[in-house]
């Protein structure tokens, strides 16, 4: 038999797979054939701090057939790590490196393996293990009807709750993109918390509800104010109680990154009693932003110049926000179980410190959750390699990489390709990340998960093509049937299943404004909510689903299928995406397990049909 010389998700060469915490001790093996002559195995390491490499000499150990190991052991400090193997043999010298996988090969044009080293006192809160978050964008879920003041005359009140988000910018008119309000509020999620709990949500992710002058609320206006038209903060503390007693958290969004221009801070169109930044150098405010051309000119989020930016580790603004009497503890007091932070990698390291520090400050069981794109681990912005992830910024974050595998796969049907993706992600994570990772398919940033699924065309683009372009009643029901693999999928990995308002009732959209549409009360996809009901009942009843292990099992064209395992619990998961059934043995160390959804086991076997799944759980 062959073997590979290395393989960083085989326990034949790691004593542990993954993240490993500060000062653990960890077994390296290397395996190389009796054909080689090797003279000297070295272990070479680099600390992603610094370019030198140091290299260990691996001690010969036992054969296995023609192959022989060499092994080392090492201890490391916190931080991020790369690692590779050479030696030295009657022929010369040779390197062994990472393929596209987690294999190695005898070549030097490989990489090198990368090892995250977590503090050992990283601690995530245990209440969100488990469970499924639903996010909202509070202006269209639902409306109460309540009465509001101090609504501002500039807003477009939409009276039609079917209407088509606004896509368009006319000049000098009320109904414009960003500016059409549908009326939806803080008590029409309270009335509302029955049905969201009926979906097994233990988590409710509110989109921004601070005071600003758009319905998206990412322009903040004042911090320490709800938006008027979402209600008070009365309807808040009332949600957040009413939430509660129902066993569901509820967490904001922080947009710290930036403000609005029209804003208390920056007062661009004297709205406010305030004297802003950009009204005066003498502003408390002034420090805030970056003026390169006072006031005209100034650094704003991405060049949009109604965002302007914060400098985060200015001292009174860093204060303002993380401070003992900062907007995260002053809401916090107010009862709400965390924080989601906006373009997380867009805030500098000592911000998060300070941030961390905050929300821990109130209760260690608080929940911070960072918007990153890519794998959190190892990204890079603005030339800092970041540490997010190792035990003193965030707890977790958005497992963009996720949704984009579950996509991916649902549509080209490489079911290789997903699952590296999978365990490049639990490789990579610290295990108390991984547990918590927000497992969305489609938020406010993205089209909607049915029109991805569905779609031919291009997601993005043209507002006026995207306002005219809906699935057919063909593309609808095949979404509908990838959708539910989908979920499938994104209830069952590590990490924490996010479901965006509607989706569940079948709601399509292209990208922003269309993917922000009203939820259809009264026009649902009944058995698609039905689907979704049953799937977070299953999932907030098996113990696997909170930190049980994911093992890739039986994989093939169009077929993924894996399982979740801990000490009491174990699930087996397949979903099948081809035009072929397929045949799958149930492992005989769970043969017991029994079928919670979709198909049942018989003769120890389970026979899916082209686009079905199966759910097993014990």
């Amino acid at each position: 038999m062959n073997y590979y010389p290395f393989d960083s998700r085989n326990p034949l060469y790691r004593s542990k797979i993954g993240a490993l915490a500060e000062g653990e001790t960890l077994r390296l093996r290397l395996l190389l054939h009796k054909d080689a002559h090797v003279h000297t195995a070295f272990l070479v390491l680099r600390s992603d701090n610094d370019n030198s490499l140091q290299e260990s000499v691996m001690t010969p150990a036992e054969w296995l057939e023609e192959y022989r190991f060499y092994e080392c052991t090492l201890s490391l400090k916190e931080g991020l790590y790369w690692y590779g193997f050479r030696y030295t043999s009657d022929y010369g010298e040779f390197s062994v490196t990472k393929t596209e996988t987690s294999l190695g090969i005898v070549s030097s044009d490989g990489a090198f393996w990368q090892q995250t080293v977590y503090s050992g006192d990283y601690k995530t809160p245990d209440w969100l293990g488990g469970g499924i978050i639903y996010q909202i964008f509070p202006d269209r879920f639902f409306a109460s009807g309540q009465e509001k003041k101090d609504i501002p005359e500039d807003r477009y009140i939409c009276t039609d709750w079917s209407k088509q988000p606004e896509y368009r910018q006319p000049v000098g008119e009320k109904c414009r993109l960003g500016n059409d309000y549908y009326g939806g509020d803080l008590k029409g999620i309270e009335q509302k918390l029955d049905y969201i709990k009926s979906l097994g949500v233990s988590c409710i992710y509110l989109n921004p509800i601070f005071e600003a002058h758009s319905n998206h609320r990412y322009n903040t206006a004042d911090y320490l104010k709800i938006d008027p038209s979402l209600g008070t903060q009365q309807d808040l503390c009332d949600l957040i109680k009413a939430a509660e007693q129902r066993g569901i958290g509820i967490i904001l969004d922080g947009v710290f990154s930036h403000t609005g221009d029209d804003s208390v801070y920056f007062n661009k169109y004297d709205r406010y009693k305030s004297v802003g930044a950009y009204q005066s150098k003498q502003s408390p405010y002034y420090k805030w932003f970056n003026f390169t051309d006072y006031p005209e000119k100034y650094e704003s989020w991405w060049g949009i110049s109604t965002l302007p930016e914060t400098l985060e580790n200015e001292p009174a603004f860093s204060d303002f926000i993380t401070g003992e009497n900062g907007v995260i503890r002053y809401w916090l007091k107010k009862g709400i179980k965390g924080w989601r932070l906006d373009v997380a990698d867009e805030l500098p390291d000592e911000f998060l410190d300070k941030v961390r520090i905050a929300v821990k400050s109130e209760s260690e069981e608080n929940f911070l959750l960072g918007e990153v794109w890519e794998d959190a681990s190892n990204k890079v912005s603005y030339g800092v390699r970041r540490r997010f992830l190792r035990g003193h910024q965030l707890d977790s974050v958005m497992n963009y990489p996720f949704a984009n595998a579950i996509v991916d796969f649902l549509k080209d049907t490489n079911s290789e390709r997903f699952i590296n993706t999978v365990l490049g992600i639990t490789e990579n994570y610290p295990p108390e990340a991984l547990k918590l990772l927000m497992n969305h398919i489609g938020t406010h940033d993205t089209a909607r998960i049915l029109t991805r699924l569905g779609s031919d065309e291009d997601l993005g683009g043209d507002r006026e093509r995207q306002s005219r372009t809906e699935l057919s009643a063909e593309q609808y029901e095949r979404a509908v049937i990838l959708l539910k693999l989908a979920a499938v999928l994104q209830y069952t990995l590590p990490g924490v299943p996010s479901l965006y308002y509607g989706d569940e009732a079948g709601m399509t959209g292209y990208g922003d404004p269309f993917c922000r549409a009203t939820y259809p009360w009264g026009y649902e996809n009944i058995k698609l909510l039905e689907f979704y009901k049953q799937l977070g009942g299953i999932r907030r009843n098996c113990n696997a689903f909170v930190s049980g292990d994911f093992i890739p099992y039986v994989c093939g064209e169009g077929l993924v299928s894996f399982m979740r395992k801990c000490d009491n619990s174990a699930a087996l998961i397949a979903v099948n995406r081809s035009n072929k059934t397929a045949e799958i043995e149930v492992p005989y160390d769970i043969r017991n397990i029994k079928s919670a959804f979709g198909t049942e086991v018989k003769n120890g076997k389970i026979t899916i049909e082209p686009f079905g799944f199966a759910v097993l759980t014990k």
